[in-house]
């Protein structure tokens, strides 16, 4: 079993205190926006015997376990992050494995720099992921339905939304909905932000349900991607609660902080909320017009006390355990690897002791005993 160092991202829409006050340091005033626990290359997490990348390349089958380097390569299958939003990141979207293999090897035809501002696929690998709450967690996920979408524009009292208003009453959903979002996306940059000026101004004076929007707007102001987030589901997840975001589905973190794990894939199509390059006709192609509940997922416990967090795909399976006494030891030995992750309490995780932010990593098989007064959360695959 080994204790991680782990890498944090400063990016701009980071909290500046929610990952301090979690690991118990000072803020050092610059934003904390992710700390990275994996064998991601742009960040992996350091051990005593080297980087997890570096582990993981030097016995694959030891370190991940036979089943999993066969269904999913000499790599570890997933990324685990604690994520603290200040800021709303970018409205964004995930291609899935298909897509992911087409974009990047039809890029890569074409000679695009893995590093081009334009380009969109990373690696051939597609990005599921799961955001569980620490805090009171916002975000948008999901188109909402079109009526109450227009509704919502309608309301705003600015006359450059009628037309969308008009088009989202149309029949059927799904070309409504496609739609507006390629007219949002297309608009004359100008004229564009005209309207969302007039729309942020009317959600400031209106306040609760546009409370949300008028915030998105004071942080990116002018940005069509404004207008386009109230299209979608607005979540407000509560501590335990998450939202599982699959191919397809537009979504965007508002505020919180949370434990998110994902596909490891670098792999965004943006909607909007960003000054990166927006890709609208390969964005539509990946785009999933389909409106619904968002879903918000609760653990289904088992009788050894874990709280699983049920997906339909094999690369990631997130567990949490809540140990309410010291004196009780459970025992996560499993044949998959795992990256052990305490975040409130103390826990003992074989000879380490872990507090809020501490995590190890635990080769496949590796006896894996745990106790304390905590939670912890438990990341490995299905193989």
């Amino acid at each position: 079993m080994d204790r991680l160092d782990n890498t944090i991202r400063p990016y701009a829409w980071g909290s500046p205190t929610a990952i301090p006050h979690l690991l118990g340091v000072e803020p050092t005033g610059e934003p904390q926006a992710e700390m990275w626990m994996g064998a991601h290359p742009g960040a992996p997490s350091r051990t005593g015997r080297g980087t997890l990348v570096e582990v993981v390349d030097a016995g694959p089958e030891k370190e991940l376990g036979p089943a999993a380097v066969a269904k999913f390569g000499p790599r570890l299958p997933f990324l685990l992050k604690i994520l603290a939003a200040g800021a709303p990141l970018s409205l964004q979207v995930h291609p899935d494995l298909a897509q992911a293999k087409e974009g990047y090897a039809d890029e890569e035809r074409r000679g695009i720099p893995v590093d081009a501002p334009h380009r969109n696929y990373k690696d051939a690998n597609h990005k599921p992921e799961l955001i569980c709450a620490l805090t009171e967690f916002d975000g948008l996920c999901g188109f909402r339905d079109p009526l109450e979408a227009a509704g919502l524009l309608d309301d705003l009292g600015v006359d450059s939304l009628k037309p969308y208003v008009d088009l989202l009453h149309a029949h059927p959903e799904d070309a409504a909905l496609r739609e507006v979002l390629t007219a949002i996306l297309t608009a004359d940059p100008d004229e564009m932000s005209r309207t969302v000026e007039e729309a942020a101004a009317a959600c400031d004076r209106l306040g609760g349900a546009y409370a949300p929007y008028a915030d998105i707007a004071h942080h990116y102001p002018g940005d069509p991607g404004v207008i386009a987030a109230m299209l979608l589901n607005h979540v407000r997840l509560q501590p335990g609660e998450a939202l599982y975001l699959g191919a397809g589905v537009p979504h965007a973190y508002l505020q919180g902080l949370g434990v998110e794990i994902m596909a490891n894939s670098d792999n965004v199509l943006r909607c909007g909320l960003t000054p990166k390059h927006v890709d609208v006709p390969e964005l539509l192609r990946i785009v999933h017009f389909r409106a619904g509940d968002p879903g918000v997922l609760r653990p289904e416990a088992s009788p050894d006390g874990e709280e699983v967090y049920e997906t339909p795909i094999d690369e990631f399976r997130l567990s949490r355990y809540v140990l309410p006494e010291a004196g009780t030891t459970h025992d996560l030995t499993r044949p998959t690897p795992q990256i052990l992750l305490c975040t409130a309490g103390s826990v003992r995780a074989g000879e380490h002791d872990l507090t809020p932010g501490g995590s190890v990593f635990v080769p496949a098989g590796e006896k894996a005993e745990v106790s304390g007064t905590g939670t912890l959360f438990r990341a490995t695959v299905i193989a």
